[in-house]
């Protein structure tokens, strides 16, 4: 617990938080991060919306890898870090938890303060009539229409991924929006896309009423995650982190733990009820 004062001490002072999460909260849920501990790609860098909306043979590739893959985030539970992060939440200590995850998992452990900064998986969105879906009906259909497919043992990657390296994807059949014909897309934002701009606007307004920034699991490597951290230094907002290994906000940080996140998160809680209980 020696190890985790400082943390403790921090969020005493700072009784609103501005909380960003990252990979490293969903790890223990058995869903891979993307980056080492370097901050360096663990696989080729994600899909890009460009090549996703432009190369109908990428996109091939991108729903079958997702096919697979799918099958580790659906079974996904939250972890240590989620519950502690919905406890702390209830406890009034997080005014708003700003997640780089698309996985839900702050959701189904508790948390309704939430901003999903990249979007969901669990859901589908079509490019052309704009509405969306759940991503189990999707599943079904590419399931439906890919049955061979389903026999093959691929090594789950970051965010419902899967390696399928050396596969021709030519024949996989992918299905077009049931409503207008269009085409079908995770509703989460991908690399050369932009949040949108109600969701940057939303954790700005919930950071100028916040005491500090706690980041979490997060190498903060994404500029659309980082951006926040700039926002608070400049507003004189201390930023912790309790993330292992290197982050890209290592120069402005007060302090960084380099220890398990849900433990971290979990040694919180446990002072918080010891506060609230005196």
């Amino acid at each position: 617990m020696s190890d985790l004062q400082p943390l403790i001490d921090f969020v005493a002072k700072h009784p609103r938080l501005l909380v960003i999460t990252g990979a490293g909260c969903s790890t223990a849920a058995g869903i891979p991060d993307y980056r080492d501990e370097n901050g360096a790609w663990k696989q080729r860098e994600p899909m890009r919306f460009q090549v996703f909306t432009g190369d109908p043979l990428a996109r091939k590739r991108y729903w079958a890898r997702s096919m697979l893959g799918w099958r580790t985030m659906a079974h996904a539970q939250p972890t240590a870090a989620h519950h502690a992060l919905a406890q702390l939440e209830r406890a009034g200590r997080i005014n708003l938890l700003v997640t780089q995850n698309v996985d839900g998992l702050h959701q189904a452990a508790g948390s309704t303060n939430v901003v999903d900064l990249h979007g969901r998986i669990d859901k589908v969105c079509c490019l052309g009539c704009g509405v969306r879906t759940p991503r189990r009906a999707l599943q079904e259909e590419l399931m439906a229409r890919n049955p061979d497919w389903l026999v093959l043992d691929a090594r789950s990657l970051a965010d419902g991924d899967a390696d399928l390296e050396g596969r021709d994807f030519a024949a996989f059949g992918v299905p077009d929006c049931p409503a207008c014909g269009g085409m079908l897309k995770p509703d989460v934002v991908f690399f050369g896309e932009s949040v949108p701009r109600e969701r940057v606007a939303a954790v700005r307004a919930a950071l100028a009423q916040a005491d500090a920034v706690l980041v979490a699991g997060s190498s903060l490597m994404v500029y659309s995650g980082y951006r926040f951290v700039e926002d608070a230094v400049a507003a004189a907002k201390p930023v912790v982190a309790v993330n292992r290994g290197r982050t890209r906000a290592d120069p402005v940080l007060q302090f960084k733990l380099e220890t398990e996140v849900g433990e971290a998160l979990a040694a919180l809680t446990s002072w918080q009820a010891v506060a609230s209980a005196t």
